[in-house]
């Protein structure tokens, strides 16, 4: 009986150590075609595993690291490997800046003033996504294309069509003005962008783009847009006294600015008041429109004012002085922030830059317009703006702004087109 056992354990040794060779073997089968497949590393910097005499071997499920020779680099393999690159593929960040705008219409010549406000005192690169009437995406290229060598750099740019479903295309298009309802399917076309900073086509910077892009690290893990109040004082508010719908907050949020993590509205399921079932954002959007349709006079800004009612924990609220408008200074100064602080972003909405309503932020938008690249930006921006902000003081607006240029002075002092001049 102890000879059988002898020569079953015999069996079983020879066995485990066939599958061990068999399985070595096919380690390394694995490994040349890796070495095949992505070659020798080319150019590989003089640091980490390369620094230390390193050898360059490949990490596998069949040869993980602690297989390696005593040279190859201990738990740090797999990112300092071959398969390194493969890593970084799927990991790497987009460290750009997404600006979406909207143009239809006659706001061709509006819209690029916005966008060189954006340049002009913004540090990181910015990816332009222009959603346009086909008509006008020619300009848009010439227009853009003609700004100097040296600010190409500093942006990209793509443009769309205007786009809307197929079924209620007609419907959306005309809701409120014509194509601004195009913000609501950013996140259903821009599926590859993380995130985005939308804006009207009446926005200009006075502060780097790059102050509001950081709000996105300040998100908690429910917060997926942020906006700004749409008023400060509710004895003047608009919501809180003529709305015939749901509305966030005290006195609603204003969409002429907003911060959206698209990840994050894309995954999102919305609690609303037509089905107990939260649904998606682009299961929610007709159903939305068609429910109160005849109840909203601000377009999609209704529309996002009633789904942030209902989720009121997925909105982040920045300050007004992000978003100032006539309303923060036309009945008298009521921003705060801005009056500690400076206006950031200017809103010029109603057409205020193209009448004589409000000439301060009139003096703004043609100050930017007429700035040209390269030039000093104290001589040629902000002391001629200065100067024609102060024939504005006969209206409320005019009196209040010094802060038009409070930050504005600090972006001119910062901005990239300033460090160039200096050297």
């Amino acid at each position: 009986m102890r000879c059988y056992l002898h020569a079953l354990l015999v069996c079983i040794l020879l066995a485990v150590f066939s599958s061990l060779y068999v399985l070595n073997q096919l380690a390394s089968s694995l490994d040349a075609q890796d070495e095949r497949t992505l070659g020798k590393p080319q150019g590989v910097p003089q640091s980490g595993r390369h620094a230390t005499g390193c050898n360059p071997l490949p990490v596998s499920h069949w040869n993980p690291y602690w297989r390696q020779p005593a040279d190859v680099c201990g738990v740090n393999c797999l990112l300092e490997s071959p398969h390194r690159e493969r890593l970084n593929t799927k990991t790497s960040k987009d460290e750009r800046m997404h600006l979406a705008v909207v143009a239809c219409g006659p706001r061709l010549e509006e819209t690029l003033v916005m966008l060189k406000s954006a340049v002009l005192f913004s540090t990181k690169l910015l990816h332009f996504h222009i959603f346009a009437e086909d008509h006008l995406h020619e300009s848009f290229k010439e227009a853009l294309d003609s700004w100097p060598a040296e600010i190409q750099p500093q942006f990209n740019t793509t443009t769309y069509p205007i786009t809307f479903p197929r079924d209620n295309a007609a419907e959306w298009k005309k809701l409120f003005k014509p194509c601004a309802s195009q913000r609501l399917f950013l996140p259903l076309i821009l599926k590859d962008v993380d995130s985005v900073l939308y804006v009207d086509t009446d926005i200009l910077f006075l502060n780097p783009v790059d102050e509001l892009w950081a709000l996105l690290s300040r998100f908690d893990a429910s917060q997926l847009a942020a906006m700004a109040p749409e008023h400060e004082e509710p004895r003047i508010g608009w919501y809180n006294r003529f709305a015939r719908h749901p509305y966030y907050g005290a006195t609603g949020v204003n969409s002429g600015v907003m911060l959206m993590n698209m990840t994050r509205i894309r995954e999102k399921r919305f609690k609303n008041d037509m089905t107990s079932v939260p649904l998606r954002w682009d299961e929610m959007l007709m159903p939305l429109l068609q429910k109160y349709k005849l109840n909203i006079t601000w377009g999609d800004q209704d529309l996002l004012n009633i789904i942030f009612h209902h989720n009121p924990e997925s909105l982040y609220v920045f300050p007004c002085l992000w978003n100032y408008r006539p309303d923060h200074c036309i009945y008298g100064s009521n921003c705060q922030p801005a009056e500690q602080e400076g206006v950031f972003i200017l809103h010029g909405n109603r057409g205020v830059y193209h009448d004589d309503k409000q000439p301060a932020f009139r003096a703004v938008y043609e100050a930017i317009q007429k700035y040209p690249f390269g030039e000093s930006m104290v001589r040629a921006l902000l002391l001629p703006l200065e100067a024609a902000l102060q024939t504005t003081k006969h209206t409320y607006c005019g009196r209040a702004s010094h802060l038009f240029t409070q930050r504005l002075q600090r972006s001119v002092r910062h901005s990239p087109q300033s460090h160039r001049q200096q050297r």
